[in-house]
């Protein structure tokens, strides 16, 4: 890998491949110390005696997807809104697909549901990897949707 940085506009398309998320609008934001990602609703369970966070996100034009998962709990911290509002927050560790690259980021599940954008992408996850253009916009354009395999729906 080259030390040079890719660089990213002020929104992008990203995907969450563990998390079943082919591709989700993200706002780039350095502003932002960490990710989050929206969240209609979470539940948490145990699993294997470890806690785990299942969760329900919906987006895309009319917000016509709807995606269920589950990951493990990587932490618990309170997160402070663009208001200044603070709340505790579930975050997890995932694979995050950007502009040809993967890394390992941590997330924050919260409610989005008012914001444009359902994913907000902080500046730790975007650190020594990639740069910002605030002119550009979804300058890797949009990742294809995974093909069905012959006999899935």
């Amino acid at each position: 890998m080259s030390d040079a940085l890719v660089t990213l506009g002020w929104r992008e398309w990203v995907a969450l491949p563990a998390l079943g998320v082919p591709r989700l609008r993200a706002k780039i934001d350095t502003g932002a110390r960490s990710s989050a990602l929206h969240v209609d609703a979470q539940w948490r369970f145990v699993e294997g005696g470890a806690p785990w966070v299942g969760f329900r996100l919906t987006h895309g034009r009319a917000r016509g997807v709807v995606v269920e998962a589950q990951a493990p709990i990587h932490d618990e911290r309170e997160v402070a809104d663009s208001g200044g509002r603070r709340e505790r927050r579930v975050f997890l560790r995932t694979p995050l697909q950007l502009a040809g690259c993967q890394r390992e980021i941590e997330i924050n599940l919260t409610n989005r549901g008012a914001m444009l954008f359902p994913m907000l992408l902080g500046r730790t996850a975007m650190a020594g990897l990639f740069t910002i253009d605030p002119a550009g916009s979804f300058l890797h354009g949009r990742p294809p949707l995974p093909t069905p395999r012959p006999g899935t729906p």
